[in-house]
């Protein structure tokens, strides 16, 4: 039952994720598609860019909620706590690859932001302090959120090591998604966080 309960969840985590909250937000309240415009990327970060912080931090909760929820729902239902990984990675593929907007979705970093946080107190407080510290020191939302995983990989690895190839993979996904970021930054190209 405990097994059929968590699949569900996982299932139920994908659709959940595919909603895009920038798209959905900025279709109800006439902003332009941040598909077109900007990076084109569906993310908070883009949203800063092309329109403004009020915006993007509405899409901030949005997305984050979307990994929080399903998580939060696998908790109330005691499932097994491995299952709750494989639910956060269910969520940021439907962000990644939404099945409704043709696959064509977001990097997944707010959405993994949420999840985690809904799974440990532990991880709410490990990203706030290394994306902000990291945004703080360099201005680029990109490295923070690498250095953010990366930092999070070493603490599962060093500190708590449960579930352990679930956070790698986890973070592989994401981190997969900044590849351009990652050439950018490391060719003194990318934009700083507050650049349009």
């Amino acid at each position: 039952m405990i097994i059929f309960t968590a699949t569900l969840i996982i299932i139920l985590a994908y659709f959940l994720g595919s909603i895009s909250g920038s798209i959905l937000i900025c279709k109800t309240l006439h902003f332009k598609d941040p598909r077109q415009h900007g990076s084109k990327n569906p993310g908070t970060t883009n949203i800063l860019r092309i329109i403004n912080y009020k915006i993007a931090i509405f899409v901030l909760l949005f997305d984050s909620l979307k990994g929080a929820v399903p998580i939060w729902l696998g908790t109330y239902f005691h499932i097994d706590p491995i299952y709750l990984y494989i639910i956060a990675i269910s969520a940021c593929i439907g962000h990644i690859y939404p099945i409704y907007f043709q696959f064509y979705g977001g990097k997944g970093v707010a959405t993994a932001f949420g999840a985690l946080t809904a799974i440990s107190i532990n991880f709410f407080i490990i990203i706030i302090i290394t994306w902000i510290l990291t945004v703080y020191l360099f201005r680029y939302a990109s490295l923070g959120s690498i250095v953010t995983f990366i930092v999070i990989t070493f603490y599962v690895w060093y500190i708590q090591y449960h579930h352990f190839e679930y956070i790698i993979l986890l973070s592989l996904i994401i981190l997969s998604q900044h590849k351009n970021n990652i050439k950018r930054l490391w060719n003194h190209q990318e934009k700083h966080i507050w650049n349009r």
